[in-house]
């Protein structure tokens, strides 16, 4: 383990390695934000720069069509997104996300593969006192490769203010 590695990337790589370890990762991942826990997201990956999860197809967040609903699409986007932010960012910053564009691009008519993806190099480099967007690419699959949605969630990344510094 690097002196890096983040919180949630040693608690991912130390639970994966353990039966059933994916699946309470998930759990607890949900609890640390509770509304995630409304589509029960299951962590297949998380590393620096990407992250996938499952959210399945069941009735809970299904629409009046049948299919996974729009919102909860982007619920499964949105955490994706927070494991990668919490695997990638150095240790002196801090994000918070600042906006989110999707586009619904297929019915969403089983179990769904969200992915985060970002770049090394997005990570490097100064960031401005006063912060800076750093845009992650999200895209929602289904076990057939079929892109059912797909967009961008932007973040705010600032540096880490040392504690007991307020502004």
């Amino acid at each position: 383990m690097s002196a890096g590695m983040t919180q949630v990337l040693s608690l991912w790589t130390t639970a994966a390695r353990l039966p059933l370890g994916d699946r309470a990762f998930s759990v607890l991942f949900a609890q640390k934000a509770p509304y995630f826990a409304s589509v029960r997201p299951r962590f297949t990956v998380i590393e620096p720069n990407r992250a996938e999860l499952v959210v399945r197809d069941r009735r809970r967040v299904h629409n009046h069509l049948g299919t996974v609903h729009a919102i909860a699409l982007c619920n499964g986007l949105e955490a994706a997104m927070g494991a990668l932010a919490e695997a990638s960012i150095p240790a002196d910053r801090r994000w918070i996300p600042k906006g989110m564009e999707v586009a619904y691009t297929a019915k969403a008519t089983g179990d769904v593969t969200c992915i985060a993806e970002t770049d090394p190099a997005q990570w490097t480099g100064p960031v401005p006192e006063a912060g800076q967007d750093l845009p992650v690419r999200v895209r929602g699959e289904l076990a057939d490769g079929t892109v059912v949605v797909e967009g961008v969630i932007r973040l705010w990344v600032t540096p880490r203010r040392p504690s007991g510094r307020r502004r």
